[in-house]
C-alpha cells in the first residue's frame, strides 16, 4: 500500500509567487515568512515523495461561477501554468501521475466523494505558490508528481470543516490502498489564516485565533472539525473559510504526528502560517 509521509500547511498568495520569481528571498518586509520555508524545502529534499496532494482553491482561473465545483480532481498527465492576467509564471508545467490520480478517484467515489474529474486543469497562484515555493530550484525537473484538488471556498454553499477533514481521512484511505507498497505520498494544505479582503471588516486579522486554529490542528483537529463555517468566517475573516483546506491535510494524517516547524509571519492583511508535520503512523 501507499503510505503518507507527512503534511504541509502552507500560504498561497500570489504576492509571495511574485517575490519568488523575482528572487527576492531576503527582501525584509517578508523575510520572516520566506525562510520560514527552508525546513519544509530541506524536509522534502530528504524525504523525495513520488507525489504530493495538494488541496487549495482555484481563484475564479480555472473554474467560474456558473460551473464552479464543490471538489475537483486533475487526471492530467501535465499541468499548465494558468494566465491570471500578467502572463503565466516562468515555471515548468508540473508533471501528474494519472495512475495514481485515477485510483484517488476511483477510491474517493467509492468513498462517497462525488468530484468532478479534470483533463485538463491549468493552475492558478493558490496551487502554484507553496509548490514554487517548497520546490523552489528551477533549474531541476519538478521532484514531486502533483495530485491538485481545488476545493470551493467562495462561493456558497461552501462544505462543511468536517467534510474537509473527512476528505482528508478519503484520500488517507486512497493512499494506503494504492497497489504500489513503495509510493510515498505527502498531503499539502493551502490558504491563508485570519484574512477579510472586501466589505466593511477589510484587513481584518485575529493573531489569537489563528494561534488557537494550530495548536488545535496538531492537538485535537476534531475540535475544529466539529465548528461550523460560519465560526471560522466570524473569527477569521470571510477570506478565512481557507482554512478549512487545512484540515483536510491534517485528516488525511494519522491522529499521531510529530511537528517539524511551525511559523507565522502577518506582514499586511493575511495571518500566514506554515507548518510541517510528520506522520507517525495508526
Amino acid at each position: 500500500m501507499g503510505r503518507i509521509i507527512g503534511g504541509i500547511g502552507s500560504p498561497h498568495a500570489p504576492s509571495i509567487g511574485a517575490l519568488i520569481d523575482a528572487g527576492d528571498w531576503d527582501n525584509p518586509d517578508w523575510r520572516p515568512l520566506l525562510r520560514g520555508f527552508a525546513p519544509m524545502q530541506d524536509w522534502l529534499v530528504q524525504q523525495r515523495p513520488d507525489a504530493a496532494i495538494l488541496i487549495y482553491n482555484d481563484h475564479v482561473t480555472t473554474f467560474f461561477f456558473e460551473t464552479y465545483p464543490i471538489f475537483a480532481l486533475s487526471v492530467a498527465e501535465n499541468h499548465r501554468i494558468a494566465d491570471e492576467g500578467f502572463g503565466p509564471r516562468p515555471l515548468a508545467p508540473i508533471p501528474g501521475d494519472p495512475d495514481f490520480a485515477w485510483h484517488v478517484a476511483h477510491s474517493l467515489v467509492d468513498d462517497e466523494f462525488d468530484i468532478t474529474l479534470c483533463h485538463d486543469m491549468p493552475l492558478d497562484h493558490g496551487a502554484l505558490t507553496p509548490a514554487s515555493a517548497l520546490w523552489p530550484d528551477r533549474a531541476a525537473p519538478w521532484p514531486a508528481k502533483l495530485l491538485p484538488i481545488a476545493v470551493n471556498v467562495l462561493q456558497f454553499p461552501v462544505p462543511s470543516p468536517r467534510r474537509l477533514f473527512r476528505l482528508g481521512q478519503a484520500l488517507r484511505r486512497a493512499v494506503q490502498s494504492y497497489r504500489d507498497d513503495a509510493y510515498r505520498v505527502v498531503v499539502l494544505g493551502t490558504g491563508g489564516l485570519s484574512h477579510q479582503l472586501h466589505g466593511e471588516r477589510f484587513g481584518y486579522q485575529n493573531y489569537d485565533w489563528d494561534m488557537r486554529f494550530l495548536d488545535l490542528l496538531e492537538e485535537d483537529p476534531e475540535q475544529l472539525a466539529a465548528l461550523r463555517l460560519q465560526d471560522f468566517i466570524e473569527n477569521a475573516g470571510a477570506e478565512g473559510a481557507e482554512m478549512i483546506m487545512w484540515l483536510a491535510m491534517r485528516g488525511a494524517l494519522s491522529a499521531r504526528v510529530r511537528r517539524l516547524h511551525r511559523n507565522y509571519h502577518a506582514p499586511l492583511h493575511t495571518g500566514f502560517a506554515q507548518a510541517l508535520f510528520e506522520d507517525m503512523g495508526d
